[in-house]
């Protein structure tokens, strides 16, 4: 039985937040790329590809471990 994988909630606070997926491996390597608009919500998982999460952008991310603000760079 594999075990559970832990959900993000990504909500996007202004138009052009990109939420990137980074590989697992030896090699870390971006693997997917999402442009979100401002009030845009997206549910990201990790898995055995997927060992980290970029979010670049003004954005409110959520997951079990608590809530974060990204800032948009100045």
């Amino acid at each position: 039985m594999s075990k559970p994988t832990e959900y993000i909630v990504i909500k996007a606070e202004e138009d052009g937040v990109n939420v990137i997926g980074l590989t697992r491996g030896s090699d870390t390597r971006f693997h997917h790329s999402e442009k979100l608009d401002k009030g845009e919500v997206m549910i990201a998982q990790f898995t055995e590809h997927t060992s980290a999460i970029k979010v670049r952008g003004k954005a409110i991310i959520q997951s079990q471990h608590g809530e974060v603000e990204s800032e948009t760079k100045k």
